[in-house]
């Protein structure tokens, strides 16, 4: 029995009827779902943690530089040429010990000069002062003037006064020929040695560099104790405490901490790294330690703040009102709250006023979060948090 085209169509029309009608249920089941996952993907995830007690040691990590107690460039104070430099790099040197001769012919012709000078005006004054004697008797007898007498004395006085001039001279050319060796200023190492035999240096500096300064012709330096120099940055000066306490690392002993006590400090910024110059003590028994070297410093002191609280960095949000953190509410909304900031550092910062301990702070809040937004309250990974802060049960 053949079918009719009547009912072909009839059928295709219900098949074509029932696939619009699934078509359109699938799209409203996937709108719906869409709609869901968009709502629920509205509401951020957030990290939170609760604020942390400051601790009762504060402690930071600077720069450094190990310098010797005591360090002397040594200059000459004659010209010449060096006849033999006798101390070399490193030696152990007393005070007084000769570093080096220096040949000065043309001072030794000077000092001749002057010795010279000295007998002819010693010659001069010998015969004034026989000469005013002998008036000074002859006046007594009233064999000649009193005027003449007078004379007579100040030839004699005057004759003594180039004495005197010629033996200060001698006197100064003396003590240059004793700069002719060069001598250590104190016990120590020498450290630096610039010249060689046969240089010709002058009175107030040594050779000439490229740039035409003078150099130093010794550097010798006291180790048996060592200063250190760190400079504080201004807004980590309240940690030079009297009680504050250095440890020290140098790269050449990578395994091994020296300790260094607080001796001063400049108690002036300078105005271009704003910064503060303060000096630390350190002893140096086996002179382990050489001066110019480079050290890393960990500073501690006692924390005076030790009864505020303290949030991360990056928790702070920066408005015109002022700055605030986000604590989220039981119910997951938020509420920003206005704090009054202490010390900041990277990682950390003191909170003054604003919070209390079992506040849930967000760590890291969105830009785009405002005040009453729903938040979903996340376990981040570990290792996420800020260092020393707890996530908030």
């Amino acid at each position: 029995m053949a079918t009719s085209p009547k009912i072909i169509a009839i059928a295709g029309g219900c098949v074509l009827a029932l696939w619009v009608g699934a078509l359109v249920v699938g799209r409203v089941h996937h709108s719906s779902a869409l709609a869901t996952e968009t709502s629920a993907n509205a509401i951020p995830n957030v990290a939170v943690l609760n604020p942390i007690q400051s601790p009762d040691k504060v402690a930071l990590t600077l720069p450094g530089n190990i310098d010797a107690w005591y360090q002397a460039p040594i200059y000459p104070q004659v010209s010449g040429y060096v006849k033999m430099w006798f101390k070399d790099y490193g030696a152990h040197v007393k005070a007084g010990d000769a570093l080096a001769e220096i040949n000065a012919p043309a001072l030794d012709a000077q000092y001749a000069q002057a010795q010279a000078d000295l007998n002819a005006v010693l010659a001069k004054y010998h015969l004034a002062a026989v000469t005013a004697e002998r008036w000074r008797a002859m006046g007594q007898s009233q064999s000649v003037s009193g005027q003449s007498v007078s004379v007579s004395n100040a030839n004699e006085q005057s004759a003594k006064a180039e004495v005197d001039a010629a033996q200060r001279n001698v006197d100064h050319f003396a003590a240059l020929e004793k700069f002719k060796t060069i001598v250590a200023p104190f016990d120590g190492i020498v450290t630096s040695r610039s010249i060689n035999v046969g240089d010709y240096v002058h009175d107030g500096g040594g050779n000439l560099n490229s740039t035409g300064s003078a150099s130093e012709l010794f550097t010798v330096a006291d180790v048996h104790k060592l200063r250190l120099f760190v400079s504080v940055p201004e807004v980590f000066s309240y940690i030079l405490q009297p009680d504050v306490t250095a440890d020290v690392s140098v790269p050449q002993f990578k395994e091994k901490k020296f300790h260094a006590s607080f001796l001063t400090t400049a108690r002036g910024y300078d105005p271009n790294t704003r910064t503060v110059t303060s000096e630390f003590t350190m002893e140096n028994p086996n002179e382990v330690l050489w001066p110019g070297t480079f050290a890393s410093v960990q500073l501690k002191a006692h924390n005076e703040t030790a009864h505020l609280y303290e949030v991360p960095t990056s928790a702070l949000v920066f408005e015109e009102k002022g700055m605030q953190v986000v604590v989220v509410n039981d119910d997951n909304t938020v509420h920003y709250k206005k704090v009054v900031v202490g010390r900041m550092a990277d990682t950390s910062t003191e909170i003054q006023a604003g919070i209390s301990p079992k506040d849930r702070i967000i760590a890291n809040p969105p830009a785009d979060l405002l005040e009453g937004d729903k938040v979903n309250v996340t376990q981040p990974e570990r290792g996420y948090n800020q260092s020393g802060f707890g996530a908030s049960e």
